[in-house]
């Protein structure tokens, strides 16, 4: 199970591929540890000898600039060596195997592989066939998981909301094919979010969600009534096997976020959206650009975060402990 190969023998992360089978005390955890961290963004030396004489390596099978980016600033900040793998110019492109790639990085003596991956279950397969002394981190796989962007919205709605008992979020736009949304609300409702509210066209939401714990809504005017915390998802095209919107236009009419629309929710509701931006699609760029908008801080966040996972799945060097 999930909640198994994540943790070591004394329940302390070992690896990091999905927010579910973990607890409010980890999660928490791990928001405590990156608070720790934010501070070094004005120190004028940004680094802390953590994870010093550790090898990391990015191993991105998929396009990214955010995430591969701060993962590879954060793994310097805690001054381990970072090797970031160009994988359309790899062995696999040639016709390694995934298992062959992996064993051949063990043989270089790494310490941690960080892992985005088009294939659902990609980080679980390496986190399972790898050397005991390795971790692994997903940095996103396929449609199933998100969990470091999760952790870093979830800083971010910390950092401006404090309590998350009396929150109510609401995740709008691609539910069915974005992994964030998994990840986001399952953590949400593992910190103790008063609600989960999906707004989204019926097209764009996985059959059963409700099962997910959340609410549903199709309709924007009503489905922001009362939100603190507005998530907007990017219309994921590329995933898109078949037509499930009329057109762009008309999706940002019905569910693309506006200035009136955010007039809506609660005055002193944030705005939140894990990128990269589809402006006049998912949301119009005064709301973007706006004073409610947190988009860029949790850019920011993503790094305090990361160093916080990378960390604590490192465990002798004593930063969970």
């Amino acid at each position: 199970m999930t909640e198994n190969i994540q943790l070591n023998s004394k329940g302390k992360l070992k690896h990091f591929l999905s927010i579910e089978g973990l607890n409010k005390t980890l999660l928490t955890e791990i928001l405590d540890i990156a608070e720790s961290f934010i501070g070094m963004n004005d120190q004028q030396i940004k680094k802390v000898p953590l994870l010093r004489g550790k090898t990391i390596v990015n191993l991105f099978f998929e396009n990214s600039t955010r995430t591969r980016t701060t993962f590879e600033l954060a793994a310097k900040r805690l001054s381990a060596d970072v090797l970031s793998m160009s994988i359309a110019t790899s062995s696999t492109s040639k016709g390694e195997s995934l298992l062959d790639t992996i064993r051949n990085l063990e043989a270089m003596f790494v310490d941690m592989f960080v892992v985005r991956h088009g294939i659902s279950g990609a980080a679980h397969f390496i986190a399972q066939h790898t050397s005991p002394h390795i971790s692994v981190i997903n940095a996103g796989d396929g449609q199933h998981a998100h969990p470091t962007q999760a952790m870093l919205d979830m800083f971010t709605i910390r950092q401006f909301k404090q309590d998350f008992s009396n929150l109510r979020v609401a995740i709008i736009g691609d539910i069915l094919h974005s992994r964030v949304a998994r990840s986001q609300i399952q953590a949400l409702n593992i910190l103790g979010a008063a609600e989960v509210r999906v707004l989204a066209p019926k097209t764009l939401l996985p059959s059963h969600v409700e099962s997910l714990g959340v609410n549903v809504s199709h309709d924007l005017t009503s489905g922001l009534k009362d939100i603190d915390v507005i998530i907007m998802l990017r219309l994921q095209k590329e995933r898109m096997t078949s037509a499930l919107l009329p057109s762009e236009s008309e999706y940002f009419k019905c569910f693309g976020l506006t200035e009136a629309k955010l007039k809506i929710a609660k005055p002193d509701a944030i705005v939140m959206h894990p990128g990269p931006i589809n402006r006049g699609v998912e949301i119009d760029s005064k709301v973007a650009d706006g004073p409610q908008s947190v988009i860029l801080k949790q850019v920011s966040n993503g790094i305090a975060i990361r160093m916080a996972i990378m960390a604590m799945a490192m465990q002798k060097q004593g930063a969970a402990e």
